[in-house]
């Protein structure tokens, strides 16, 4: 005998297998500015060379990107991980720093870090 529940997950999985699966974006924890050089910490669960974070970027809140870390490989065991970027250039008058992350299979987060510059 069937019952009530059996019945509702044999209509519904069909339909969630065929649901998109959730992106995995990678997410900038902490990041730090002194002097020219910005260290970003970022999360993200790579699985090997098909799915990492593969770089950030930081941006002016207009846009204007100041700097792209491209990472060259993927960081299976050291999660969060820290990497720098030297000979930042922050003009005069900007207040913040927007980072956004990027990873090999899902492309640039829509989370942006917000960076206080001091």
């Amino acid at each position: 005998m069937f019952s009530f529940r059996t019945v509702l997950f044999a209509a519904i999985l069909p339909v969630s297998l065929s649901w998109p699966a959730f992106a995995d974006f990678p997410v900038v924890e902490d990041a730090v500015l002194s002097g020219t050089t910005i260290s970003v910490t970022l999360r993200h669960p790579d699985t090997g060379w098909d799915h990492y974070a593969d770089g950030w970027e930081v941006l002016m809140p207009d846009g204007t990107s100041l700097g792209l870390r491209v990472l060259a490989h993927p960081h299976v065991a050291e999660q969060p991980f820290t990497r720098s970027l030297g000979g930042l250039s922050v003009p005069e008058g900007v207040k913040v720093l927007h980072i956004r992350a990027r990873c090999s299979r899902d492309g640039w987060s829509d989370q942006v870090f917000i960076l206080p510059v001091p």
